[in-house]
Parts: structure tokens; sequence; C-alpha cells
């Protein structure tokens, strides 16, 4: 952990660019994977459309306001996935014993387990989630001044940033637990899913849960609140809606306290 940021990025790089190499080498399979992802995706859209094919709205959103909900917190977790995703392996090398091997060689362990078997499979997912907010986003009546158009991809990079955190810490947690992965797609995978419908539609108190506990909120629903002109369940002040950097800052932070807390108490398996 010693290492300059520089220098893990550029790990980072080296490591992605070998996996991808290796996944085009085979491209064929590499299309029908991502085809496979992105239609498995597909499915949560699919079972939005079912209930909006019986109702007019879904806790008081539109059809296109719970597709721009879909498309931002699916973009926001491929983002994540895409870079991170790997990180729930790490549990997995932990008990096998070839965490290790990543500690003994001269590169960042950190880039190593972020960048080990990268998928870039999980494109399709960035694209389906990208398609349904493409939709979308013409139908919402919403003025779009210069203010909201900027909010949209700040909106989408903290929403990243934010899942990313969510992955880091999990993973530092499995330092401990070596069987958490389940956990950590708890909140990242299940998280997304809770996030592509209205807050309107959950008890107040999961809410709560998710704005200030872990705060899934600010990946989409405080700003979409905020972009589509509608009331905060909560009663919150409305700069709260803005606060999507800080809080993804302070993730960050948090993710690299509990990653290096989990890397210097890790103790080898011995074997």
């Amino acid at each position: 952990m010693g290492t300059r940021p520089g220098e893990g990025l550029r790990a980072y790089g080296l490591i992605v660019a070998m996996w991808v190499r290796s996944t085009l080498a085979y491209r064929t399979s590499f299309l029908l994977t991502a085809l496979g992802n992105f239609a498995a995706t597909g499915l949560d859209f699919l079972a939005i459309l079912l209930m909006f094919s019986h109702v007019t709205a879904l806790g008081g959103f539109s059809l296109p306001e719970v597709a721009f909900l879909y498309g931002t917190s699916g973009a926001a977790l491929g983002l994540a996935d895409l870079v991170l995703g790997s990180m729930d392996r790490l549990g997995a090398r932990v008990r096998d014993g070839t965490m290790d091997v990543l500690l003994v060689r001269p590169v960042p362990v950190f880039a190593q387990v972020a960048a080990d078997r990268f998928a870039l499979r999980r494109l399709g997912r960035i694209l389906q989630a990208a398609l349904v907010l493409g939709w979308s986003l013409p139908r919402l009546d919403v003025d779009w001044t210069f203010g909201k158009v900027l909010l949209l991809p700040l909106m989408l990079l903290c929403g990243a940033v934010i899942f990313g955190a969510v992955f880091t810490i999990g993973a530092a947690f499995q330092f401990v637990a070596q069987d958490a992965a389940e956990v950590q797609n708890s909140f990242t995978y299940g998280g997304t899913t809770m996030l592509q419908y209205p807050p309107t539609v959950f008890a107040k108190d999961l809410v709560r849960g998710v704005t200030f506990v872990v705060p899934l909120a600010f990946v989409n629903w405080l700003p979409a609140l905020r972009l589509l002109g509608r009331d905060d369940p909560l009663g919150l002040p409305g700069w709260v809606d803005f606060l999507g950097p800080a809080v993804a800052a302070a993730m960050c932070v948090l993710a690299w306290l509990a990653w290096r807390a989990g890397l210097r108490n890790y103790r080898s398996t011995g074997s």
C-alpha cells in the first residue's frame, strides 16, 4: 500500500490489457457471453414493462421516469462492475492461499485483485442500461437547463464511484469473513435492483437506511428527484440532492481505510 497511485493505475492497466487480449483471442465466445450478459440484465427491465402493462404509474412515477432510474442505476453499477467486479473473488483467494502469491509480487495488491480476470463481457450490462436510459431521456417531462444536463453525467460518475467503494469495502471484509461475497453482492447487485424503482414504493425506514447508513440513495434517487422535480419522501433539505460528489469522496476514503485495515490484518492460511 506504500506505492504511489500512478504505479497502481499503471499496473492495473497492464493486467487489464492482458485479460482483454486473452478475451479477444476468442471473439465469438466474447460476443456470445456479452450478449448473454446483455439479455440477462434486460430481464429486470422486462419485469418493469410487464408491471406497466397493468398500471399507468408506479409509486407516482411514469414508465419513462422509472426507466430513467433503471438506466442510471444500471449504468453506474455496470461501470463499477467492469472496473472492480472481480473484487468479490478475494475471499476465495484467502481460503485457497493464492492471496500470498499477490503479496510477494512487486505490484500493488489492490491493482492485482481489482484487475484479476477482468471480464470485458460486462460491457453488456452497461450497453443495456445505456439504451434504456437513452430511450427515457426524450420522454421525460424535464426542462433541460445546463445544470440539469450537467447533473446527468455527474450522477453516473458519482454512482459508479459509490458502488466501487462498496465493492472495495466488501472485499476488505472478506479478509476476515472469507465467505462474505454474497453479503457484498446484496449491497451492490441487490442495491441496484432496489434503485431501479422509485423510493416512494419502499418503507421510509428502508429509504433512511440507504441514505444515512449505506448511502446508495446518492447513486440516483436523490439527484433524480431533483432532476425530475419530485419531492423527497424523507423531506430532506434541497441541498442534500447535490451531495453526490461529497458522498462519493467520503466513501472512497472509507474504502481506502477498510482496505488498508484488511490487508494489514491478513494472516496467511499457511498452505
